[in-house]
Formats: structure tokens, sequence, C-alpha cells
């Protein structure tokens, strides 16, 4: 069965819904680990309440914080790797030894790229006119936002659509999303 470990910053959203799809029989993985950078991250409580092992790990817990996670994904025998709002720039020595896989609130190539995350998507695709938005799920490589793209979902936009409706709108979109890709990704 294949095992996905979390890497998350905060809420770690997308980590639940793939929690509750193993949960529930809609995916066949395991949850051997959540690491975040932020050590009051609740993706961390999470992890705790659902019996699952997970660490905090940053410049201040570890002298190289990028060794110490493939070091951890090795332990776990982890073979992907889920960005749940992960805040950081994943490393070469992981990106290239395991299946690293990114939630982009946005239709890709639009709207990614340094900076792009979160609110800022929401923004720029409101201040911009768009009629359309959606999510990406994509393969992580060197560059942000550039990976292969396995699946997108679109959504259209209100005439009032605000950054904060969209927001919800896209969380929401995003969760079916992640659960597809990866449905998608072990078959």
């Amino acid at each position: 069965m294949p095992r996905v470990a979390i890497l998350a910053s905060h809420n770690g959203s997308g980590f639940i819904a793939l929690y509750e799809a193993m949960r529930s029989g809609k995916l066949s993985i395991e949850i051997p680990l959540v690491i975040s950078n932020n050590s009051s991250a609740k993706a961390l409580e999470t992890a705790t309440a659902y019996g699952i092992k997970n660490f905090a790990i940053n410049t201040k817990t570890e002298a190289n914080p990028d060794i110490a996670i493939e070091q951890l994904l090795y332990k776990y025998g982890c073979d992907f790797v889920f960005l749940s709002g992960y805040m950081k720039k994943v490393a070469p020595n992981i990106t290239q030894n395991f299946k690293v896989i990114n939630s982009h609130p946005a239709l890709l190539p639009n709207y990614g790229g340094a900076g792009m995350y979160g609110r800022f998507v929401h923004e720029a695709v409101i201040k911009n006119g768009e009629k359309v938005s959606g999510i990406t799920l994509h393969e992580v490589d060197e560059n942000y936002d550039e990976g292969k793209i396995i699946l997108q979902k679109k959504l259209s936009l209100a005439k009032d659509e605000t950054a904060n409706s969209l927001e919800t709108k896209i969380k929401e979109l995003e969760k079916i999303a992640i659960v597809e890709a990866f449905q998608a990704l072990i078959s």
C-alpha cells in the first residue's frame, strides 16, 4: 500500500481530506508521517489526534532541515510526499528521490510561481477579472508550480465574487481534487 508523508506549515486541510478518504476506504494509502516547519502548526496536533508520528523540523531544530526530512521519509518508507500548504521550497534531495505532490489554488500555469499562494492567488484572480479559477494538483520539481500537472478542476466565478468567497469555494473543491489525484496516482 502506498505510503504518503505530509508536509504542512499550518492547518493541513489537504492532509485531513486525504486522511478521511483513507479512513473511509476511498483511498488505499497509509499516512505514516506528518512534518511541519512550524512547531505550532495545527497539522501536528491533528496528526497526534490521529495517532500519526509527527515532527517539527526547521533551522531551529536541525542544522540541515532538508537532510533531516529526507531521512525521516526513508525511515518511514514513504512513496509520496504531499504538500498540504507547506510554505517552504522543497529541496532537490527530496524532489529527486520521492514523488512530491502539491495542491495549488489556481489553474496553472496561471497564477503560479514565487509569491503566488493562498489568498494572494485569489486576490490576483479577482483583480484580473477572471471568469474561471480552480485547483491544480501537480508534481513538484525544482521550480515553483512548474511540475507535471496531474489533475485540474475548474469552477466559475460569481459576478460578485470576493477573494474570501473564492477561497472558500477553492478549499471545498480542493478536498475532492486531492482525493481524485491520488486515486489516479496509485491506480
